[in-house]
């Protein structure tokens, strides 16, 4: 059976093509056939207006066009796509005219988008990243999923999500608020640390963030630190992907591309062009974030993991699961 996912968030929209097989103790688990990203930027300035702009909704609708055309071309080869599921988060949520988006998005991929809720992203997040990861037994563990208008923190364990909450901070967002300046200046920086600290506050007060056993990062800004700490020429999907990296190294690595231009960054082999102009934001989240647990866990916490599979898996599966 082959499923079809599609992530659409406030920077990038991305597909994942997958065969499903369900295992002998009846755990559905994906084969990738394609995975693909753009950065459409959807979300561009809909913190100012609350609207999606006809420029992003005309890159959006071009991404999926041709999405759907990948879709279809999977029938051509002989195995069709079961099932589509299209999901939309942040920006989409935050939009006040996000029916001309879902109305633009079913007439090019014949399904209806999801809008989802902050709750609904973040167990998709952790469902995505569990899905990788070793059994987890009674440990809990810590999921943040950094993306271009929200950030989510999930913790969980074997039994599931236990605690899950959506904060409207992400490196687009952050970016258009707070660090408008070519590198940000220090002033700037300071204002943007102080608003992550205040959204942690918010954070606490529903995720036992101390409690962690071990934290795992996903999306987009996390595997661009990573590379970056990792020292890596290109992106490696595959270096980058399970990679538990020292704290230190993390802040280190988050520092040195929030200090640079944004020709320096462009300059870097692994960074994606659409993530030249907010990685410094979305470094400066994962920085404080860690800090924080750092602090939290009263050292504990030495290391970050870093996973490719996010929600986009988490989509994915649950498309799988909806063809039971």
């Amino acid at each position: 059976m082959r499923v079809a996912a599609i992530d659409c968030g406030t920077n990038s929209i991305r597909l994942l093509i997958a065969d499903v097989t369900t295992n002998p103790d009846g755990a559905i688990s994906l084969g990738d056939v394609h995975r693909e990203m753009r950065v459409v930027r959807l979300g561009q300035g809909v913190d100012a207006t609350g609207m999606l702009s006809p420029e992003a909704l005309a890159r959006t609708f071009a991404a999926a066009e041709d999405y759907a055309a990948l879709i279809r071309d999977c029938a051509a080869a002989g195995t069709a796509v079961e099932r589509t599921r299209f999901v939309a988060t942040s920006a989409t949520r935050d939009a006040g005219n996000r029916a001309e988006f879902v109305d633009g998005i079913k007439a090019r991929l014949g399904v209806e988008p999801e809008v989802v809720s902050g709750a609904e992203e973040a167990g998709l997040s952790f469902a995505g990243a569990a899905s990788v990861l070793p059994a987890l037994d009674d440990e809990l563990v810590l999921v943040v999923d950094l993306g271009g208008g929200s950030t989510e923190f999930v913790v969980g364990n074997a039994s599931g999500v236990q605690a899950a909450v959506s904060t409207d901070m992400g490196c687009v967002r952050f970016t258009e608020r707070y660090l408008q300046s070519d590198p940000p200046t220090g002033a700037e920086i300071a204002a943007a640390e102080a608003a992550i600290e205040a959204k942690l506050d918010d954070v606490l007060a529903e995720v036992p963030l101390g409690s962690v056993t071990r934290a795992v990062g996903v999306a987009g800004t996390i595997t661009t630190v990573t590379a970056q700490a990792l020292g890596l020429a290109g992106y490696d999907r595959e270096a980058i992907h399970a990679a538990v990296v020292p704290l230190e190294k993390i802040d280190q690595a988050a520092g040195e591309l929030l200090a640079m231009t944004r020709e320096e960054r462009a300059a870097l082999g692994f960074m994606h062009p659409g993530r030249v102009d907010v990685i410094g934001a979305g470094s400066l989240i994962w920085r404080t974030v860690l800090r924080r647990i750092a602090v939290l866990t009263h050292g504990r916490l030495e290391s970050a993991t870093t996973s490719e599979h996010d929600i986009l898996d988490g989509i994915a599966l649950g498309a799988a699961g909806g063809l039971h």
